[in-house]
């Protein structure tokens, strides 16, 4: 079981290996940051299931390494979280910090994944098709030659889907199956693009 400080934030994902950029500059999560890099430099993003002060929290996280801060002269920071492993919410804890902490369990992803053939191109077939409906410029000769990981990870964090869904592609235990679901979520919300309503999972 880990003790991992907590920053909740409503669809900002992180996935191992992967990086995400976070301008802090609420007092708590200063003072969280602050604490972190006397520390071992290390915050845990997970996602709150309401946008409301103490909100509960979804069940899966990813814990970050700070890897680069710039402390402004007004006390905010702009870090760059570098993502370690994904954990799971055991409890949250009483503190007397302003930032809420959490005991977890950390979750032990399989190495060396792979998708065959087939999972990769179709993913690529269907990444394209969203891409054009969505209007997005992509270096598709860049995307090409990343490996299976960085890719299907990649495009999970950034994609814009609603937090629910982003959610559940953070809960998958496999490489296969988040690709499978990336491939659903990509026809499911490329299909309503453009509805005024909106689309969500939740």
């Amino acid at each position: 079981m880990t003790r991992i400080s907590i920053f909740p934030l409503t669809g900002a994902m992180l996935y191992p290996e992967l990086q995400l950029p976070l301008h802090i500059f609420e007092p708590r999560y200063r003072a969280m940051v602050t604490d972190a890099l006397a520390r071992d430099r290390r915050i845990g993003m997970i996602q709150p299931q309401a946008n409301a002060e103490g909100a509960p929290l979804y069940a899966v996280g990813c814990l970050g390494r700070i890897a680069e801060v710039e402390a402004l002269e007004d006390g905010r920071f702009n870090i760059i979280l570098e993502g370690e492993q994904r954990f799971r919410v055991l409890r949250e804890l009483d503190v007397t910090t302003p930032f809420r902490q959490i005991e977890a369990e950390l979750i032990a992803d399989p190495e060396l994944e792979a998708l065959s053939p087939i999972e990769r191109a179709s993913f690529e077939r269907e990444a394209r098709r969203f891409a054009d409906r969505q209007g997005y410029s992509v270096d598709w000769d860049k995307v090409v030659r990343l490996d299976d990981t960085s890719l299907i990870n990649g495009v999970a964090q950034i994609a814009p889907f609603d937090s629910a869904a982003k959610q559940a592609l953070l809960e998958v235990d496999t490489l296969a199956q988040r690709c499978e679901l990336l491939v659903q979520l990509m026809q499911f919300f490329g299909r309503r693009n453009g509805d005024e309503d909106g689309v969500t999972l939740q």
